[in-house]
Protein backbone atom coordinates (compact mmCIF):
# COMPACT_ATOMS: atom_id res chain seq x y z
CA UNK A 1 0.00 0.00 0.00
CA UNK A 2 1.19 3.12 -0.58
CA UNK A 3 2.02 6.04 1.61
CA UNK A 4 0.46 9.41 1.08
CA UNK A 5 2.77 12.24 0.77
CA UNK A 6 2.11 14.60 2.81
CA UNK A 7 2.01 18.75 2.22
CA UNK A 8 4.32 20.54 4.64
CA UNK A 9 2.58 23.52 4.03
CA UNK A 10 -0.23 22.24 5.68
CA UNK A 11 -2.83 23.32 3.44
CA UNK A 12 -5.50 21.40 1.36
CA UNK A 13 -5.51 21.99 -2.40
CA UNK A 14 -8.97 23.33 -2.35
CA UNK A 15 -7.74 26.22 -0.13
CA UNK A 16 -5.09 27.35 -2.53
CA UNK A 17 -7.97 27.95 -5.52
CA UNK A 18 -10.10 28.99 -2.95
CA UNK A 19 -7.84 31.98 -1.84
CA UNK A 20 -7.92 34.75 -4.61
CA UNK A 21 -4.81 37.06 -4.62
CA UNK A 22 -5.83 40.36 -3.39
CA UNK A 23 -4.31 43.47 -2.18
CA UNK A 24 -5.29 46.13 -0.21
CA UNK A 25 -5.99 49.71 -2.14
CA UNK A 26 -3.06 51.70 -0.60
CA UNK A 27 -3.06 55.60 0.96
CA UNK A 28 -2.28 58.60 -1.00
CA UNK A 29 0.26 59.29 1.94
CA UNK A 30 1.72 58.14 5.30
CA UNK A 31 0.44 61.06 7.06
CA UNK A 32 -1.61 60.68 9.71
CA UNK A 33 -1.50 56.80 9.13
CA UNK A 34 -1.46 54.61 11.94
CA UNK A 35 0.98 51.47 12.04
CA UNK A 36 1.45 48.20 12.75
CA UNK A 37 4.09 46.20 13.35
CA UNK A 38 4.60 42.44 13.65
CA UNK A 39 7.35 41.08 15.54
CA UNK A 40 8.31 37.54 14.36
CA UNK A 41 10.73 37.09 17.62
CA UNK A 42 14.00 36.35 15.39
CA UNK A 43 16.75 38.10 17.03
CA UNK A 44 16.27 41.73 16.05
CA UNK A 45 13.35 41.94 13.97
CA UNK A 46 11.43 44.24 17.34
CA UNK A 47 14.71 46.73 16.94
CA UNK A 48 14.52 46.69 13.04
CA UNK A 49 10.36 47.26 13.22
CA UNK A 50 10.85 49.80 15.99
CA UNK A 51 13.30 51.54 14.06
CA UNK A 52 10.90 51.90 10.91
CA UNK A 53 7.63 52.92 13.08
CA UNK A 54 10.00 55.61 14.49
CA UNK A 55 11.33 57.16 11.03
CA UNK A 56 7.66 56.62 9.66
CA UNK A 57 6.21 59.00 12.31
CA UNK A 58 9.46 61.28 12.30
CA UNK A 59 9.98 61.71 8.37
CA UNK A 60 6.41 60.62 6.91
CA UNK A 61 4.10 62.26 9.42
CA UNK A 62 2.46 58.60 10.37
CA UNK A 63 -0.32 59.51 13.40
CA UNK A 64 1.92 56.82 15.45
CA UNK A 65 2.45 53.59 16.39
CA UNK A 66 -1.14 51.83 17.13
CA UNK A 67 0.08 48.23 17.76
CA UNK A 68 2.73 46.02 18.15
CA UNK A 69 2.35 42.29 18.67
CA UNK A 70 5.04 39.75 18.97
CA UNK A 71 3.61 36.17 17.67
CA UNK A 72 3.94 33.38 19.82
CA UNK A 73 5.83 31.19 17.10
CA UNK A 74 7.33 32.69 14.59
CA UNK A 75 6.69 29.49 11.71
CA UNK A 76 3.50 29.97 12.45
CA UNK A 77 0.98 32.29 10.15
CA UNK A 78 -0.91 34.79 12.02
CA UNK A 79 -4.79 33.45 12.24
CA UNK A 80 -8.12 35.80 11.87
CA UNK A 81 -8.09 36.85 15.68
CA UNK A 82 -4.92 38.57 15.07
CA UNK A 83 -5.59 40.02 11.74
CA UNK A 84 -8.75 41.17 13.02
CA UNK A 85 -6.74 43.36 15.93
CA UNK A 86 -4.48 45.00 13.57
CA UNK A 87 -7.78 45.96 11.32
CA UNK A 88 -9.52 47.64 14.36
CA UNK A 89 -6.29 49.16 15.28
CA UNK A 90 -4.01 50.58 12.17
CA UNK A 91 -3.99 51.27 8.84
CA UNK A 92 -0.73 49.82 7.40
CA UNK A 93 1.60 46.77 9.21
CA UNK A 94 4.79 46.12 8.71
CA UNK A 95 6.21 42.77 9.24
CA UNK A 96 8.64 40.39 9.49
CA UNK A 97 11.87 39.84 9.59
CA UNK A 98 12.20 36.55 7.74
CA UNK A 99 15.74 35.77 8.70
CA UNK A 100 15.20 31.84 8.51
CA UNK A 101 13.15 29.51 6.46
CA UNK A 102 10.36 28.96 8.64
CA UNK A 103 10.14 32.80 9.80
CA UNK A 104 10.51 33.93 6.28
CA UNK A 105 7.51 31.27 5.10
CA UNK A 106 5.50 32.82 7.87
CA UNK A 107 5.89 36.70 7.47
CA UNK A 108 4.69 36.13 3.58
CA UNK A 109 1.94 34.34 4.50
CA UNK A 110 1.15 37.10 7.38
CA UNK A 111 1.81 39.90 4.79
CA UNK A 112 -1.01 38.28 2.41
CA UNK A 113 -3.24 37.38 5.48
CA UNK A 114 -3.18 41.24 6.24
CA UNK A 115 -3.41 42.48 2.48
CA UNK A 116 -6.56 40.42 2.18
CA UNK A 117 -7.97 41.90 5.28
CA UNK A 118 -7.55 44.96 3.49
CA UNK A 119 -4.46 46.21 5.24
CA UNK A 120 -1.76 47.11 3.48
CA UNK A 121 1.74 45.18 4.53
CA UNK A 122 5.44 45.39 4.59
CA UNK A 123 6.99 42.37 4.59
CA UNK A 124 10.89 42.26 4.99
CA UNK A 125 12.94 38.89 4.16
CA UNK A 126 16.52 38.62 3.70
CA UNK A 127 18.39 37.28 0.32
CA UNK A 128 18.79 34.12 1.63
CA UNK A 129 15.26 32.84 1.94
CA UNK A 130 14.08 34.60 -1.32
CA UNK A 131 12.55 30.66 -2.45
CA UNK A 132 11.39 29.89 0.74
CA UNK A 133 8.79 33.12 0.32
CA UNK A 134 8.25 32.50 -3.48
CA UNK A 135 6.94 29.23 -2.59
CA UNK A 136 4.84 30.49 0.48
CA UNK A 137 3.49 33.22 -1.64
CA UNK A 138 1.99 30.11 -4.26
CA UNK A 139 1.03 27.77 -1.53
CA UNK A 140 -1.03 30.93 -0.38
CA UNK A 141 -2.09 32.00 -3.88
CA UNK A 142 -0.40 34.73 -4.19
CA UNK A 143 2.33 33.87 -6.73
CA UNK A 144 3.11 37.26 -7.57
CA UNK A 145 2.92 38.72 -3.90
CA UNK A 146 6.33 40.77 -3.19
CA UNK A 147 8.28 41.81 -0.52
CA UNK A 148 11.62 44.07 0.49
CA UNK A 149 14.55 42.00 0.67
CA UNK A 150 17.53 42.88 2.98
CA UNK A 151 20.93 41.13 3.03
CA UNK A 152 21.22 38.16 5.19
CA UNK A 153 21.60 37.77 8.13
CA UNK A 154 19.62 39.94 10.15
CA UNK A 155 20.06 38.50 13.23
CA UNK A 156 23.74 39.07 13.73
CA UNK A 157 23.62 42.59 13.36
CA UNK A 158 24.61 44.76 15.92
CA UNK A 159 22.02 47.51 17.45
CA UNK A 160 23.60 50.26 15.06
CA UNK A 161 23.63 48.10 12.10
CA UNK A 162 19.99 47.04 12.55
CA UNK A 163 19.23 50.73 12.97
CA UNK A 164 21.12 52.02 9.68
CA UNK A 165 19.63 48.68 8.27
CA UNK A 166 16.03 50.23 8.58
CA UNK A 167 16.92 53.76 7.78
CA UNK A 168 18.40 52.47 4.41
CA UNK A 169 15.17 50.16 4.17
CA UNK A 170 12.85 53.16 4.52
CA UNK A 171 12.20 54.21 1.11
CA UNK A 172 11.32 50.69 -0.09
CA UNK A 173 8.95 50.38 3.22
CA UNK A 174 7.04 53.45 2.22
CA UNK A 175 7.11 52.85 -1.47
CA UNK A 176 5.26 49.21 -0.61
CA UNK A 177 2.87 50.94 1.74
CA UNK A 178 1.86 53.46 -0.69
CA UNK A 179 1.95 51.16 -3.69
CA UNK A 180 5.26 53.40 -5.29
CA UNK A 181 7.60 50.66 -5.91
CA UNK A 182 8.50 48.45 -8.61
CA UNK A 183 8.20 45.42 -5.96
CA UNK A 184 4.88 46.74 -4.53
CA UNK A 185 3.13 44.94 -7.22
Amino acid sequence: MPNAILDPTGRAAADQEAAPSVHAPRPASLAGVRIGLLDNTKHNAMLFLQTVGELLVEKHGAAGVSIVETKQSFSIPVDETIVGRYRDSCDVVITGVGDCGSCSAAAVADGINFERAGLPAAVVLTDAFLTTGRMMAGVQGDPDYEWITTEHPMAALTEEQVRERAAGLLPQVVGMLLGETETAR
